[in-house]
This record gives C-alpha cells, sequence and structure tokens, in this order.
C-alpha cells in the first residue's frame, strides 16, 4: 500500500485550513523577517492614494492576520477598508487588534467575491500574498478587475521571482535553512512546504504582469524591492482599463 503523503501545494479548503493551525504563530514567524512589514508599506504606497485615501472604498484581499491591512491604512488613513479572508483563524487574530471603525473584517474565500460585492464596489485592490495560492488567477483577476471602478488600481505584493536563476537560488536557500525550519513554531510544516513550491511553480514577476494585460489592467509595471530581498519580491501596479473614451478619474 502507497502511504499517504500531504501534497506539496494546498488549494482551496485545504489551504485555508492550513492557514487556520498556523495562525497562533503566523504573526511570530513574520516578525522574524526583515523588512517584511516596510515591504507591505511600499506596495500599498505604490497604490498612489491620494487625500490620504479619503472617500474611497478599498479592498484588502488575503489580509491574514492583519499586517497588509495595516499597510493599507498607513497609505490610506481616512479610507474604508474592507479586509477579506478565507481562513477564520487568521481573521480571528486580525480582529483581535484594534483598528478604527472604517476597517472591517470578512469571511470569504476570493473566488466568492461577487456574490457580495457588484461591479465598480472599489477604487483600489491591495492584493499581498494570494494569487500563487488560488487554483484559478485568471478568473480571480477578472472578478477584481470588475469590483473596481474605471482606471481603479490593483497592487499585487509577492514573492513573484526575477526569472534570474541566482534569485531562484536565493530563494530556495532561504527557505531551506530558514523558513520552512521557523515553520515549526506554527505547527505546520506542510504549509511552508507548500509556501517554498508554490513560489517557484509560479509566475515570475514579469510573467504576472502579462497575466495581468490579458485579463484587462493597462499600464501595468513590476517594482522590485529594496535589500536581499530584490528579485525575489515584486509589488505589479496596474489599472482597470474601460471601454469609455476619454474616461480619467481624478488620481
Amino acid at each position: 500500500m502507497t502511504p499517504h503523503r500531504t501534497p506539496v501545494l494546498l488549494r482551496d479548503a485545504e489551504l485555508a485550513a492550513a492557514f487556520d493551525r498556523a495562525a497562533s504563530g503566523y504573526d511570530r514567524l513574520i516578525a522574524l523577517n526583515p523588512g517584511y512589514h516596510g515591504h507591505l508599506r511600499r506596495s500599498a504606497r505604490r497604490l498612489g492614494l491620494p487625500a490620504h485615501g479619503a472617500g474611497l472604498r478599498l479592498l484588502d484581499l488575503g489580509c491574514g492576520t492583519g499586517a497588509s491591512t495595516a499597510a493599507l491604512l498607513r497609505a490610506a488613513p481616512e479610507a474604508e477598508i474592507v479586509a477579506v479572508d478565507a481562513s477564520v483563524g487568521m481573521l480571528e487574530r486580525a480582529t483581535a487588534k484594534r483598528w478604527p471603525s472604517r476597517v472591517r473584517f470578512v469571511h470569504t474565500p476570493a473566488e466568492r467575491l461577487s456574490a457580495t460585492w457588484g461591479a465598480g464596489s472599489f477604487d483600489a485592490v491591495f492584493a499581498a500574498y494570494l494569487f500563487r495560492n488560488v487554483t484559478d488567477p485568471d478568473a480571480l483577476l477578472g472578478t477584481v478587475r470588475a469590483l473596481l471602478v474605471p482606471h481603479g488600481r490593483l497592487v499585487v505584493h509577492d514573492y513573484l521571482l526575477s526569472g534570474n536563476p541566482l534569485h531562484r537560488a536565493m530563494w530556495t536557500a532561504v527557505c531551506r535553512a530558514i523558513v520552512q525550519p521557523a515553520g515549526t513554531l506554527t505547527g505546520d510544516r506542510a504549509l511552508y512546504r507548500h509556501l517554498r513550491r508554490s513560489v517557484e511553480e509560479f509566475d515570475t514577476a514579469d510573467a504576472f504582469r502579462e497575466r495581468m494585460r490579458r485579463a484587462g489592467f493597462d499600464q501595468v509595471r513590476v517594482v522590485p524591492m529594496p535589500g536581499w530581498q530584490t528579485g525575489v519580491v515584486h509589488t505589479v501596479v496596474g489599472g482597470a482599463a474601460t471601454g469609455v473614451p476619454g474616461h480619467r478619474t481624478t488620481w
């Protein structure tokens, strides 16, 4: 009989359950990552939101324990922020923290967003560490584009490798030496095996830029991070294209 093996790549309910199990130690783990919070804040600023976000509704897609929500709130302290995640455990950690009343958390898988919000519901979307974890990233990009106002902005922050073999080798070495051993803090090693492979098997930064273009985003650009994560972590920024001639947002 072939022994049962936990699949390396987790999806949908399996992945949400893994995050549930990891939630209690997740904040301790990311605290060990130099630059983790600073890089999220840098990507959130790259949305380029005007007037501290006053009058805007923003979606934090895949908010986890709220690190990306905090980054978005820092970039747009006067915006309304809706933060969603598929993991109940991660959301419990997020909601236990103190937030202003204009921030609210919603339990829903990213793939079911359109069941709750209609077209043009959000002025901007911030998605950190998400798209490589969903079954159909193209379908989700289409959903996000529909949820945005015309020319609304999407910022994706993730481990998207540059395509340079040296950066790939560095990612593998860091996972083997640091990330996977540290993952024992969370009590779910499978999640951090998944992390390593999900990055290695997903798009490069340039390939994800093209994926966004195919999904109907325009003016898409890739911006690297500084420090040791150069070539490993990128921001991909784009706008929701529209067929309305001459339509432009004021920002």
